[in-house]
């Protein structure tokens, strides 16, 4: 019997069958694994970046171009403003220009600086009395006058006999913002046809038969030219133009209104005006601030919306207006320290019997004259803003690249 032990196996052993612990991987793979919701949650948040880079990408875009587009206005502000309007914040912009004015109201008491008073026309014109008599001057509210207010001079390209069809002063607004004053412009009618220019944006609905740029064959006989008012979307208005309703007119709205023949007039559409095959043009703003020779009741009330949600009638902000005398002259207002109140007086100072608001702030109010002989073609080479505070280019009317609607008085063929 051998003591010696068995000899061991140089084989290792053959690994069997993997037996796998599905049970204990799986809960572990599972613990790894967060919850659904946070998956979602990266999900929505990539979502967010991606729109929020698109619509970055865009409004940075048309903010660009809207800052290097004159006809959004002189100024930056302005050009932000007419952007913002543009893309749906009408109602912040219109807050932020609240404030600012609020912030900064206009100045009491003082005298106007010089650069600000126009320069008196020297315009000669033959003697004899116009179509319609040229007003009285008009009497400052102010409790000193200055050199030359109130005082009517003519202005702008003569008609062939040698009568102006335009003239123009300047005023106080009131007698507390004396520092201040605004330009008054006189048109006879009788002398004068008008026409609507309509913009690309104001109204929309284009392409018009008459829109900016005055064409070198119309220029030939334009006398001045002038804005209009607000955006549609804050006129509270319609439009009409070339057989074409573009926004429905309102009954009790103010209304500027030409005919077929060139005469224009202003009041309140359904009582003074209606719809008839005559109709030219119809360009409607807010509600009337003139009436039956006085301003209207409640201009002073600074909750009142019938004449504008925009800054607020109280405000004391450039603004213009448009007037009709009892004897069918058109007088126009525009200028700094303007609130409602004061822009009705001034026209009811100019001789106006019923009177609108037309557009507001510095970038946008504009009356311009135009001389030149008559069938010669002019441009804004030729052109006199009504005061040097009025910013506008006289040749912002003659430019394609405007797109706001605006009103042109061009001499008659009896004198031309």
């Amino acid at each position: 019997m051998s003591n010696q032990a068995p000899p061991r196996s140089t084989s290792r052993p053959q690994p069997g069958p993997q037996v796998r612990a599905p049970y204990r991987t799986n809960t572990a793979r599972h613990a790894r694994r967060l919850p659904a919701y946070i998956y979602w949650r990266r999900r929505a948040i990539a979502v967010a970046a991606v729109l929020t880079l698109m619509l970055a990408s865009y409004y940075g875009v048309t903010l660009g171009f809207a800052l290097n587009n004159p006809s959004y206005g002189v100024s930056l502000q302005a050009r932000i403003a007419e952007w913002g309007r543009q893309h749906g914040l009408g109602g912040f912009v219109t807050w932020a220009e609240t404030e600012y004015n609020r912030l900064r109201p206009a100045r009491v008491g003082g005298t106007p600086n010089k650069s600000s008073i126009p320069t008196v026309p020297t315009v000669k014109v033959t003697s004899g009395l116009n179509p319609l008599p040229v007003p009285a001057n008009l009497k400052t509210p102010a409790a000193v006058p200055l050199a030359h207010e109130g005082v009517w001079y003519p202005a702008g390209r003569l008609a062939a006999s040698g009568k102006a069809a335009v003239y123009t002063t300047f005023i106080r607004p009131d007698a507390i913002h004396t520092s201040y004053v605004v330009g008054v412009a006189w048109m006879d009618t009788k002398m004068l046809s008008g026409q609507l220019y309509s913009g690309s944006q104001i109204p929309g609905g284009g392409p018009f038969p008459f829109t900016a740029p005055i064409s070198s064959a119309a220029s030939k006989t334009i006398v001045a030219a002038f804005n209009a008012g607000f955006r549609m979307s804050d006129a509270n208005g319609g439009y009409y133009t070339n057989n074409k309703m573009i926004i429905p007119l309102r009954p009790g709205g103010a209304t500027a209104i030409i005919y077929k023949n060139g005469s224009m007039n202003v009041g309140e559409w359904g009582r003074d005006f209606h719809m008839t095959p005559d109709v030219a043009s119809v360009r409607q703003n807010l509600s009337l601030i003139v009436d039956a020779g006085k301003p209207v009741a409640g201009l002073a009330n600074p909750n009142a919306i019938a004449w504008g949600k925009t800054l607020g009638g109280t405000f004391n902000v450039f603004r213009s207006g448009l007037g009709i005398t009892a004897n069918g002259a058109l007088v126009y207002v525009g200028g700094p320290g303007l609130s409602i109140s004061d822009l009705a007086d001034t026209l009811v100072r100019a001789g106006a019997v019923r009177a609108m608001e037309l557009d507001i702030n510095t970038d946008w109010v504009q009356y311009t004259t135009y001389a030149g002989p008559i069938g010669t073609p002019v441009n804004g080479a030729n052109g006199t803003n009504l005061l040097p505070s009025m910013n506008g280019n006289p040749g912002r009317f003659f430019a394609n690249w405007w797109l706001r609607d605006f009103f042109v008085m061009s001499l008659r063929p009896q004198y031309q």
